[in-house]
C-alpha cells in the first residue's frame, strides 16, 4: 500500500527488512525509486498505480545492491537510471557467470526464497558523470552522488517536495554500512557523504531511508549525527553508543549487531595492515 510522505511523494514498503520504494508523481506519470522487493509486492504496487492512472515514466535506483536493482514486468518499459559509477558497478557484478543465479541462491536462505523476479534485475541507464538532476517531466530531483556505502551511491533531494531519499543511509535501524571493498578511505568518504547530506538538512521536510522507517524534519539532523558519531567510533575504535545495535536493537533486529562486529573486525585488520606498511 502506497503512503504519501508528502504532496506527490508515496512510500511502499517491503516486509523485507522495510525496503521502501518511493514514487514521485509528474507532470505525465510518476519516477518510480527502488522498486522491490517480492513478486507479490511490486505487483500490488503495479496495481495501485495503475488504480490511479498513473504510468511509471522513469525509474531510478539509487546504487547497485540487488534489492535496489529490481523491476517487474508490469511497472512496464521506462528508462531506468543510475549514476555511471552505479550502472558501471552492476556490468562488472552482472557479467560474471552465474551472477543472478548466485543471488537466487543467496535469497533460498532468506524468508523471500524464489519469491525475487530477477529477469528485469539491474537493466540500468548510467547517467553522463556529474549529472545534477534526474531526466524526467516532474519536479526536480536533484542527485547527491557519493562514495559512502557503494560505488556510485546517490541520495536524491525532490526540492520542490523537500524529500530527501537517501539510499541505504539515515536509517533508524540499519547502521552505517562502510564500502569496504571498493574504497581506499571508507570512513572519509562516508563522513563527507553526511556533510552532503547535512547540506540540505534544513531544506528537508521528510527523509526517506532505503530501510527503516520515514522520518519527519525533526529527525533529518538526529539521524546525521547518528551516523556520524557511529562512523566516528570505527575511526576511533570505540565500542559505538547507538541504540541500533546491542541490547537496545529493534526486535527483529538483532543481527545488525553482527554487521557492526563485521566491519569493526574489518577496519582493524586493515589498519593494521596499514601499520605494517607505513
Amino acid at each position: 500500500m502506497l503512503r504519501q510522505v508528502a504532496e506527490g511523494v508515496l512510500v511502499h514498503e517491503s516486509e523485507f527488512c522495510q525496503s521502501n520504494a518511493v514514487v514521485v508523481h509528474g507532470r505525465a506519470g510518476v519516477l518510480l525509486i527502488d522498486p522491490g522487493v517480492q513478486e507479490h509486492e511490486m505487483a500490488c504496487l503495479a496495481d495501485d498505480l495503475s488504480d490511479s492512472g498513473q504510468d511509471v515514466v522513469a525509474g531510478f535506483s539509487t546504487h547497485p545492491d540487488w534489492d535496489h536493482l529490481l523491476w517487474h514486468e508490469r511497472l512496464g518499459t521506462a528508462p531506468r537510471y543510475g549514476t555511471a559509477r552505479c550502472a558501471a558497478a552492476i556490468r562488472e557484478q552482472l557479467s560474471a557467470p552465474g551472477a543472478k543465479a548466485e543471488i537466487a541462491d543467496h535469497l533460498l536462505e532468506t524468508e523471500i526464497g524464489g519469491k525475487v523476479p530477477l529477469d528485469l534485475l539491474g537493466l540500468i541507464t548510467a547517467l553522463p558523470a556529474g549529472t545534477a538532476r534526474i531526466p524526467w517531466d516532474g519536479p526536480h530531483v536533484r542527485i547527491i552522488e557519493h562514495q559512502a556505502h557503494a560505488p556510485g551511491h546517490a541520495a536524491l533531494f525532490i526540492e520542490e517536495r523537500g524529500v530527501l531519499v537517501a539510499g541505504d543511509m539515515l536509517s533508524d535501524v540499519l547502521v552505517p554500512m562502510l564500502d569496504l571493498d571498493g574504497t581506499a578511505d571508507p570512513i572519509e568518504d562516508y563522513l563527507a557523504a553526511l556533510r552532503l547530506l547535512e547540506a540540505v538538512a534544513d531544506d528537508v521536510g521528510a527523509v526517506v531511508p532505503g530501510h527503516g522507517s520515514v522520518g519527519g524534519a525533526d529527525q533529518v539532523r538526529a539521524r546525521i549525527e547518528r551516523d556520524r558519531a557511529y562512523v566516528l567510533a570505527l575511526r576511533e575504535d570505540r565500542v559505538p553508543d547507538d541504540p541500533r545495535i546491542g541490547p537496545a536493537a529493534k526486535p527483529g533486529w538483532e543481527w545488525v549487531s553482527d554487521v557492526h562486529d563485521g566491519q569493526a573486525r574489518r577496519l582493524a585488520r586493515r589498519g593494521e595492515r596499514d601499520g605494517m606498511t607505513g
